[in-house]
């Protein structure tokens, strides 16, 4: 089996389901998956990722994991007692080949929020790695390794240490193998010390003695679109709902959903200061930063009291760039998914896996890079558009 835990997941899957259990219980929604790249031939492993998927499936949590998930100080211990009966569903999954291509596959998850939210990250990771085990039996890890020693002499090389700068992983969706994540992850560890501050994969924090890290996914303000009173609040109605569930606790706020514009219009003075920062997920991040600065200040805020975390697509080069732009102004976290736990010479597939409908009614992630949208309902888009003054460019890809 790839996934032989249910803890073999994103911290933020249990800080949201946590959320939808005492916020949102009766929430439906929908999922689609999309591979970003043309043309990879997915059908070719289509049984195998059937088979994965039914064996994941099969899984509930032991009591070991629920022992570790319960001294979390944020995991409340009827969050505990509802996880000892979870299972997922097989019926609530589908996997098959899509209309039309001889290449591509479709797959949806629909039911109950509550009982869909953990299929996500194992399902992509299961797909990552049916395809890589096809298409590179045989992985060149020596070449993985080398490129990975590179990467970590390029911190060693930084003057005076660079206090502040940080990385954590963040890759389980898009890792080449679970068997490849942890090497990465123990190598990282071993070499880099109080650099290397944690995982955003629940299993390994548990079983390699790491932090794990994370807050909320688009997902959830996606959901928010459909649960709030009205559209154009529902950014406002969601950070307000992550309040009431943490009380202050898990202050990264998701900026990209609606973009840079309405995100700023939203996140006001109350939640400059009751979060503890931001996460970045698209568009240009040194613009971002700057824009994010400014505005704690506008809002009597200072920097240095809050936390920028950057998790687009980043590599140690991009880190440490703006960790010299910026880390004298404000304190920062870098999470880096695909290059270190997916960079052995081979092409990373970039798939993802989006709500598209919450309780029946269609949301959408518009990204700050139109390339990441996504969203099935063109009359939804323009209204969304409307709704919060969106420039054109940002059209969601169904």
């Amino acid at each position: 089996m790839i996934i032989n835990s249910l803890l073999d997941t994103d911290l933020y899957k249990f800080t949201m389901m946590q959320c939808v259990l005492h916020q949102f219980p009766g929430a439906q929604v929908e999922y689609k998956f999309k591979c970003r790249n043309e043309g990879t031939d997915l059908q070719a492993v289509l049984p195998e990722i059937r088979e994965e998927i039914e064996n994941l499936c099969t899984l509930q949590f032991k009591p070991e994991e629920l022992e570790y998930l319960s001294k979390l100080r944020f995991i409340k211990s009827d969050f505990v007692d509802f996880l000892e009966l979870f299972r997922l569903n097989k019926a609530r999954i589908e996997a098959y080949p899509a209309a039309g291509s001889k290449t591509d596959i479709e797959i949806r998850i629909k039911g109950p929020w509550l009982h869909t939210i953990m299929f996500e990250i194992p399902v992509l990771a299961i797909v990552g790695e049916c395809y890589y085990q096809k298409f590179y039996p045989v992985p060149d890890l020596e070449e993985g390794r080398r490129r990975l020693a590179e990467k970590i002499q390029l911190i060693k090389d930084l003057p005076n240490g660079s206090p502040g700068l940080t990385i954590s992983e963040y890759g389980t969706r898009r890792r080449f193998s679970k068997a490849w994540q942890l090497e990465v992850i123990r190598t990282l560890r071993e070499q880099l010390g109080n650099k290397f501050v944690g995982t955003s994969n629940v299993y390994f924090a548990m079983t390699e003695g790491l932090t794990p890290l994370g807050t909320m996914a688009h997902e959830y303000l996606q959901a928010c679109q459909a649960l709030g009173p009205r559209l154009r609040d529902s950014q406002t109605y969601a950070f307000e709902m992550w309040a009431k569930e943490y009380r202050g606790d898990l202050g990264i706020a998701l900026s990209d959903v609606f973009g840079m514009k309405a995100f700023l219009s939203d996140f006001d003075m109350y939640f400059c200061k009751l979060f503890d920062g931001a996460r970045h997920d698209s568009g240009d991040p040194y613009i971002w930063g700057e824009k994010i600065i400014e505005h704690y200040r506008r809002n009597r805020c200072d920097p240095r009291t809050k936390s920028l975390i950057f998790s687009d697509m980043l590599d140690i080069p991009k880190v440490i760039s703006l960790y010299n732009r910026f880390h004298n102004k404000i304190n920062l976290g870098f999470g880096i998914g695909t290059n270190l736990v997916n960079d052995l010479g081979y092409s990373a597939l970039q798939n993802v896996i989006k709500l598209v409908r919450c309780n029946g009614q269609p949301v959408a992630k518009l990204s700050d890079s139109p390339s990441k949208s996504m969203c099935e309902d063109e009359s939804y888009l323009k209204y969304l558009r409307e709704v919060f003054e969106l420039d054109e460019c940002q059209e969601a890809k169904a």
